[in-house]
């Protein structure tokens, strides 16, 4: 069987949660089948990174962004030529032309409910992305959502695919783990300026991420709680969301707001690991790995009630309400002073944690390729 797979966004710091998606998949896809060929379609700059493991895996430069005309015009003749048995698009972009036949992974519904600011200024673009968005799932052979939460959503917006739908969760990879070394959590902390006890956020800095939200609540902790903490606030920064740079720059506790950056995969477990809580207070979230990443660690996290994390981790985090400020704060607090609660919650979280394996994920997507 020849299976493609659109690869552009394959480990794209700009698409973490996608690009991770991929390449974690792949690499499992290709450690449990021995049978099958594959073909990658991959952007130019991931050519000159990415060595095959097998002779079976062929890589076809894609240079084409996502979301661009020329996705709708172009990919689907650079993938028809390598006439694949099936082709796994693992985001909603399918594009309308193409005519074979493949699955999709739909990891939330977060456009329509938090489009960006190129969609909110374009009639066009609005209509563009719901016409993708429907034909691609309506169209697929399978459909992948990785959460019950996406698969309820699209229940409620796209009836018709439901017979179709089947939920994969995420893994975790096994870097995360709570044996990290004193020396390489102070190696972190003197890495990125951590000079006191701290909560993390690790994710892109949009809207539906509650970054103000946030922020207000880690004022809050020091204005209302009396907990001197830093907030290490991972991520580019997205000049298309002024409000949350305004957010951060404005605040009066501006000087224990850490900014490092994209920060590279094998800083994070230590990252997570000395932080007393991961903070997730999303509007919107289709799995929320970071939560996972974050519970392998050790780490406790504090995340939305109406996401999908309590669905994924269950009684190992500490639910708030993301529009609640106050709420948020309250729980965070509760990290640094009630030691039993975060010693609990830690243990549990580390136990879910080894639930969610990416080769069970790749398991399950292989038997997909191969029945549809």
């Amino acid at each position: 069987m020849r299976i493609g797979i659109d690869a552009r966004m394959y480990g794209a710091q700009a698409t973490t949660g996608i690009g991770t998606y991929i390449k974690q998949l792949t690499d499992a896809l290709f450690l449990i089948d021995k049978t099958n060929e594959y073909v990658l379609f991959m952007r130019p700059e991931m050519l000159k990174t990415f060595i095959p493991p097998s002779p079976r895996i062929r890589i076809v430069e894609a240079d084409i962004p996502w979301y661009s005309w020329s996705e709708q015009m172009k990919l689907p003749a650079i993938i028809a030529r390598e006439q694949c048995d099936i082709v796994h698009f693992p985001h909603f972009n399918v594009p309308l032309f193409y005519r074979g036949r493949y699955v999709v992974t739909i990891h939330d519904l977060t456009p329509k409910f938090f489009p960006g600011p190129n969609v909110r200024r374009s009639f066009v673009r609005k209509f563009a992305y719901e016409m993708v968005f429907r034909r691609g799932i309506h169209r697929a052979e399978k459909v992948i959502t990785i959460s019950n939460h996406t698969k309820k959503q699209l229940n409620t917006y796209h009836l018709a695919v439901m017979r179709n739908v089947a939920v994969i969760g995420l893994g975790v990879d096994g870097q995360y783990t709570p044996n990290i070394s004193p020396e390489k959590l102070s190696a972190i902390k003197e890495k990125y300026r951590i000079k006191k006890p701290y909560i993390v956020y690790v994710g892109v800095w949009r809207d539906h991420k509650n970054i103000p939200g946030l922020v207000k609540a880690f004022e809050c902790i020091h204005r209302d709680h009396g907990i001197d903490a830093q907030l290490v606030l991972c991520g580019t920064p997205d000049d298309r969301y002024p409000e949350v740079i305004a957010a951060i720059e404005h605040s009066p506790v501006r000087s224990d707001i850490v900014l490092p950056g994209f920060v590279d995969d094998a800083d994070l477990p230590g990252l997570y690991a000395g932080a007393m809580a991961n903070i997730l207070v999303s509007f919107a979230e289709g799995f929320g790995l970071v939560a996972l990443e974050a519970a392998a660690c050790g780490t406790p996290t504090v995340c939305s009630n109406s996401t999908s994390v309590p669905e994924v981790m269950g009684d190992a985090v500490l639910s708030c309400d993301p529009k609640d400020s106050a709420d948020i704060a309250e729980k965070i607090a509760l990290m640094f002073t009630d030691e039993l609660m975060r010693k609990t919650l830690s243990a549990r979280g580390i136990e879910r944690a080894q639930s969610y394996r990416w080769d069970e994920c790749a398991r399950k997507t292989l038997d997909i390729y191969q029945t549809v």
